[in-house]
């Protein structure tokens, strides 16, 4: 079974979670999301797997939120999942992905729910 992970090496929630799945004995394919952002298509599977609309995976705290206005509750789930691939920085982190389900871990052990 093949398991990915949207990972930020500075973040240490995500590297709790690989050093975690790795202690599990299972070696991620690891897409550093900051450098590699995902494409529109590849965002939108990844909320219907995590279940949650696009806010719900921002990092509201972050300056970029606030710079781009993205607290404006008439922005559309498009104007939203755009912001997040042109500031990954928002997109919340560690996603993990696994056989057709995902979850966010935070904390990280939700990830070993997938396994």
């Amino acid at each position: 079974m093949g398991v990915t992970i949207y990972h930020n090496p500075r973040c240490s929630k995500s590297r709790q979670t690989l050093e975690l799945l790795r202690a599990k004995g299972v070696e991620p394919t690891i897409v550093e999301y900051l450098k590699a952002p995902p494409s529109v298509a590849e965002l939108e599977r990844i909320l219907k797997r995590l279940g949650l609309e696009p806010r719900e995976l921002m990092r509201r705290k972050e300056a970029a939120y606030a710079a781009a206005g993205l607290d404006d509750p008439s922005l559309s789930r498009e104007a939203l999942i755009q912001a997040m691939i042109d500031h990954p920085v928002l997109i919340e982190r560690p996603i993990v992905l696994s056989g057709g389900q995902a979850v966010l871990g935070r904390p990280p052990e939700k990830a070993l729910d997938l396994l």
